[in-house]
């Protein structure tokens, strides 16, 4: 699929998946929100509070000047992951987006720590905030998947990804972030197709 007709059809939903607070912030499960963060910032703007929505968002453009950008919602569910699906869809149906034009920013457990991998539709792995996504509004949308690797030794899945990167994974994990944000944006501008092409590592 392309986007040029699309895109210019109104703005694509940017969902970054994690927990709120601060004491989630630097956990795992919340690199979701890192990257959105990062496009946030890209963009130049604030997340505020969405209405009724139980989100924050930041609205404006990525691309460069002229016909080439697309018109964007980053968002922050401020749910908890496993109930991200109600505050996404009422975003979704606010700005009136179809599904194939929402992305998911997700940990992926069973990824390389950094590795990216980027598709539309399929299951939810058994991550809690894509299953909350996929009940309310279906299964049709875009994943920027950033891979946070398996737990070592026994630890419990639920465990690892609510513990912080460790100390070896921050030292590159400004540079994956920035990395998953480049990502995003090829998806939004230029298609699946090449940003797959380009990220997939």
């Amino acid at each position: 699929m392309t986007t040029d007709a699309a895109g210019a059809a109104g703005p694509w939903l940017v969902v970054g998946l994690g927990n709120p607070g601060p004491g989630y912030a630097m956990n795992r499960h919340n690199v979701g929100f890192m990257v959105a963060d990062l496009l946030a910032e890209r963009m130049g703007g604030r997340f505020k509070r969405a209405g009724r929505a139980q989100a924050q968002v930041v609205e404006g453009r990525i691309g460069p000047p002229g016909p080439g950008n697309r018109r964007v919602v980053v968002a922050k569910p401020m749910s908890y992951m496993n109930l991200s699906g109600g505050p996404v869809n009422a975003l979704r149906e606010f700005y009136k987006v179809p599904a194939e034009r929402v992305v998911a920013i997700h940990d992926e457990l069973d990824i390389d720590y950094g590795t990216l991998r980027l598709k539309l539709g399929g299951g939810d792995n058994g991550h809690n905030g894509l299953k909350s996504l996929t009940q309310a509004f279906g299964r049709e949308y875009h994943r920027v998947r950033f891979g946070i690797g398996r737990p070592p030794g026994r630890m419990q899945v639920a465990d690892f990804v609510l513990k912080d990167f460790s100390s070896v994974e921050r030292k590159e994990l400004d540079y994956f972030v920035d990395r998953a944000a480049d990502a995003v944006e090829c998806l939004v501008i230029e298609g699946l197709e090449r940003a797959q092409g380009t990220y997939n590592s």
